[in-house]
C-alpha cells in the first residue's frame, strides 16, 4: 500500500476511533510493512515515530497478557477528550514555518520559482539556528516539518565531483540573486553546457525501449567508434525564463569557439526574437571544460561577441565540484537522454532529429542544428588579445563572476 492509499485511510479512521486504538491501527500497519514501515506511516498519518513505537509496545504488552489483565487494564486506559492533547508547534509558534523557509531560501534545490535551489544545511544546524532566533524546536521536529513542506532526503551518488570551496554557497546565492534581477527585468537569463560526447552508428544506448518479445535491436559487440561516422558533441543552450532549448550538434571538438558559436546561434534564432529590447545577458556556466572560467578563448570569443550583438554579456560560473547544479542539466539534458533512451543513434540527423523531438509536460521546447564546422584546437589567446577586452570583473570572486561590454 502506497503512502497515499494509507493516508486517506487514517483520515476516514481518524475520526471513528479513539486515540489508543488508531494508535494500535498504525502499530500493527508499520509491523506489516515491515522494513521503513514506521516511517511511512508515520508521514501518512502526520504523527510521530515516537507515537508507532509506543503502539508497537502496547501491542507486545496486550500479547503477552492475560484475559483478565486485559480487562483490568481496559478500565484504567484514559482516552483524550475531543481536542485534547499537545497542539501542533506550527500552532503555538506561528512564525516557525516563516523563519524555516527564510533560512531555506534561495539555498535549497528543488523550487521551480526560484533560478537556482541548492540544499547545503543538515536538520541539526536548521534547528540549532532556529533555538538562537527564540524557537523551542528539535533536530526531530525540523525533519518533520521539512516533509511537510515538501523536501525529501536526496541521495548523495555522483554529486560530488571534488572538494568544497569555502565560498561555494556564497557563489550559489550571488548566482541566484543575478538570476532574479535579470528575470524581473526580462532580460534573458541562460544556462550552457556540453552533454556527453555519442558514438554514432549501431552502438548500444542505455535504457530499454518497446519492442516486439524476442526481436531486440542489434548493436555492435564493442563500442569502437566508426572511423566515418565518429562522434558528435551537443552543446546545450537552456532558456531558464521561458524553458526552452537550443542544442548545437558538434562534429569536430570542443572548443570555447564551438561553445559561442552555439550561443550565437540560438541567439539569432531564438534569442533576438524572445527578448528584442534586452540590453544585456546573464549565461551560469560550469567552472571548466570549454566553457570554463580559466579559459581565455571563451572570454575572447564571448567579446567577440558582444561586440557583434552589441550586447553586454554578464557570466557566472559554478564553483568547483557543483556542475550538475548547472540547471541545463537537470531541466534539459535529462529529457534528451531519456527521449534516445535504448535506442543506437545511428545518424548525425537521427541525434539532430531525437533532440529537437524532445518535449515534457511542463512546457520545454528543444531546437537543435547540426554544426559541421571544424573546429581547431590548442588555439592560444596573447596577453595583447586578454588586454584587448572590456573585461570588467565583480568584487566578488571575479574569477567567477564578470561582465564583457560591446567595444
Amino acid at each position: 500500500m502506497d503512502a497515499e492509499a494509507l493516508r486517506s485511510k487514517y483520515e476516514m479512521l481518524s475520526g471513528q476511533l479513539d486515540e489508543r486504538s488508531l494508535r494500535l491501527c498504525l502499530a500493527s500497519d508499520a509491523m506489516a510493512l515491515g522494513r521503513g514501515g514506521i516511517s511511512l506511516v508515520a508521514r501518512a498519518a502526520g504523527v510521530s515515530r515516537t507515537t508507532i513505537h509506543a503502539g508497537l509496545r502496547e501491542l507486545r504488552e496486550t500479547g503477552s497478557s492475560s484475559p483478565a489483565q486485559e480487562v483490568a487494564d481496559q478500565g484504567r486506559r484514559r482516552i483524550r477528550r475531543p481536542g485534547g492533547g499537545r497542539k501542533p508547534l506550527t500552532e503555538t509558534d506561528e512564525t516557525l514555518l516563516e523563519d524555516l523557509n527564510r533560512m531555506l531560501d534561495p539555498v535549497t534545490r528543488g523550487d521551480p520559482m526560484s533560478p537556482l535551489r541548492w540544499t547545503c544545511k543538515s536538520t541539526t544546524k536548521l534547528a540549532e539556528e532556529l533555538r538562537t532566533m527564540g524557537h523551542r524546536v528539535s533536530q526531530a521536529t525540523v525533519w518533520r516539518l521539512l516533509d511537510e513542506l515538501g523536501y525529501s532526503m536526496q541521495s548523495n551518488r555522483k554529486g560530488r565531483e571534488g572538494s568544497d570551496h569555502p565560498d561555494r554557497n556564497e557563489q550559489f546565492e550571488f548566482i541566484n540573486a543575478s538570476a532574479r534581477e535579470f528575470l524581473e527585468r526580462g532580460w534573458p537569463v541562460i544556462s550552457v553546457d556540453t552533454k556527453k560526447k555519442e558514438l554514432i552508428g549501431p552502438f548500444k544506448n542505455a535504457g530499454r525501449e518497446w519492442q516486439k518479445k524476442g526481436e531486440p535491436v542489434e548493436v555492435n559487440m564493442h563500442d569502437f567508434p566508426d572511423p566515418k561516422l565518429g562522434k558528435v558533441i551537443p552543446y546545450g543552450v537552456y532558456d531558464i525564463g521561458r524553458n526552452e532549448g537550443w542544442v548545437s550538434v558538434g562534429v569536430s571538438h570542443d572548443t570555447a569557439q564551438f561553445a559561442v558559436e552555439a550561443i550565437r546561434r540560438w541567439w539569432r534564432q531564438m534569442g533576438q526574437s524572445a527578448y528584442p529590447t534586452a540590453p544585456q545577458m546573464l549565461l551560469t556556466a560550469d567552472g571548466g571544460g570549454s566553457n570554463g572560467s580559466r579559459v581565455r578563448l571563451w572570454k575572447l570569443e564571448l567579446q567577440r561577441l558582444a561586440d557583434e550583438l552589441g550586447l553586454r554579456l554578464n557570466v557566472r560560473h559554478f564553483p568547483p565540484g557543483t556542475s550538475k547544479w548547472n540547471k541545463i542539466e537537470h531541466r534539459m539534458f535529462c529529457h534528451i537522454t531519456e527521449n534516445w533512451r535504448g535506442r543506437p543513434l545511428i545518424s548525425r540527423l537521427a541525434v539532430v532529429e531525437l533532440i529537437a523531438a524532445t518535449r515534457t509536460a511542463q512546457g520545454l521546447e528543444l531546437y537543435a542544428e547540426l554544426d559541421e564546422t571544424d573546429y581547431e584546437t590548442g588555439k592560444a589567446v596573447s596577453e595583447k588579445q586578454m588586454r584587448s577586452l572590456a573585461l570588467e570583473r565583480c568584487d566578488f570572486h571575479g574569477e567567477w563572476n564578470y561582465s564583457l561590454s560591446p567595444r
